[in-house]
């Protein structure tokens, strides 16, 4: 004999069911968020230190060649990455703000408010080569 799999039912999730779970797992998210935005901003600013680092190597090494730190990327051969809003993956932008023959100072500024107070992210490094938080988000 055959069996009839038209009038058999599966077991299965109804709409309704899967709707409160969603709700529910919404609500956790909301509550749990607040905490969790200073380690993802404090995740985001290693991003920062790292570029800030690289641009230190690289002035130093420009200032041993050369006996002066230099204002320009271009001849420390430094190549900023493009920024989320170039369509990059980079949050922070890069500049450097001072260079003489014994000093320099680079700033990498957030282009994301990662916490959406309004505040955006200020990192600098100097000659020193120890990465600074100037504005905290």
């Amino acid at each position: 004999m055959r069996k009839n799999h038209l009038n058999h039912k599966l077991r299965a999730y109804n709409l309704q069911e899967i709707l409160i779970v969603l709700a529910i797992i919404g609500i956790l998210l909301l509550l749990a968020l607040p905490r969790l935005m200073p380690l993802i901003s404090k995740t985001k600013s290693l991003e920062a230190q790292t570029q800030l680092k690289q641009i230190y190597n690289m002035q130093t090494t420009f200032r041993y060649m050369h006996s002066k730190y230099s204002l320009d990327f271009d001849e420390i051969d430094f190549e900023a990455p493009n920024t989320v809003n170039q369509n990059g993956t980079a949050n922070y932008s890069y500049e450097i703000t001072e260079a003489t023959g014994s000093t320099f100072k680079a700033v990498a500024t957030a282009v994301v408010d990662f916490d959406g107070d309004g505040v955006f992210n200020i990192w600098e490094i100097d000659q020193n080569g120890n990465p600074k938080q100037v504005v905290k988000d």
